[in-house]
């Protein structure tokens, strides 16, 4: 009986600085913190560390081009940033971890600037005017390539060669839902865990089962619903 886990990656960092801020600024923490969980996530089911099959991650490189703030007066390399560097860092020490497997996409190659969504609504309000915004209020939106299809793949991998018997998948989107499908016909236990973010209801009849060892954002901690008060403390 062994237990697979696959990770969409932009969800886990954005996810992990809402439920464990003070350890998601460090990325050898943030890669412990990603093995503790599925640990925890075994013990739940009664399953010890052998059963664990290999925990899969899966995410982008930043991009490594210059980008042109329109309402800056110069570019700057995106690589450079520390958001991207923290990237690269969190992506290093996965892959120092035991059991552990990067998968990574690519950026597409185009993106587009938009403005803050406070900034946006402040805008659209009449509370401040276009000649407000400033360089700060705007963020490069480029999408992540090949991740969901290599989360698809993989299922359909672990599924069809019979390599587990279970798979959790963390993740926030319903894109998920074809995949796990197929892995269920073919017997898979297949169990979401969504870090305490807000599902769609309908996702529960694609689903056996939710599950989160995350300590809860909201301070609540329920025995029969996911973690105990222990469990949380216990975090690395």
């Amino acid at each position: 009986m062994k237990t697979a886990f696959l990770v969409d990656g932009e969800f886990y960092l954005k996810r992990i600085r809402k439920i464990a801020p003070a350890r998601a600024a460090d990325p050898e923490k943030v890669a412990r913190t990603l093995l503790w969980a599925s640990l925890q996530h075994l013990r739940k089911l009664n399953r010890g560390q052998e059963s664990l099959y290999r925990i899969f991650f899966y995410d982008c490189p930043p991009m490594d081009r210059v980008l042109h703030n329109p309402l800056a007066t110069r570019g700057y390399n995106y690589q450079k940033t520390d958001s991207a560097q923290f990237r690269l860092a969190v992506h290093d020490a996965l892959r120092k971890q035991r059991k552990v497997a990067l998968r990574l996409g690519r950026m597409a190659p185009h993106g587009s600037w938009h403005i803050r969504e406070d900034k946006l609504k402040a805008l659209l309000r009449g509370q401040i005017q276009v000649g407000d915004i400033v360089e700060s209020d705007l963020f490069y939106d480029c999408r992540q390539k090949e991740v969901d299809m290599k989360i698809g793949l993989d299922i359909a991998s672990l599924a069809y060669n019979g390599m587990v018997d279970q798979i959790i998948l963390i993740s926030g989107d319903s894109d998920f839902v074809p995949a796990a499908k197929l892995a269920r016909r073919e017997g898979i236990d297949f169990i979401l865990d969504p870090m305490w973010n807000q599902i769609n209801s309908n996702l529960h009849e694609h689903i056996d089962g939710l599950q989160s060892p995350w300590p809860n954002p909201n301070g609540n901690r329920t025995r029969g619903g996911r973690q105990t008060r222990e469990e949380a403390s216990s975090a690395p």
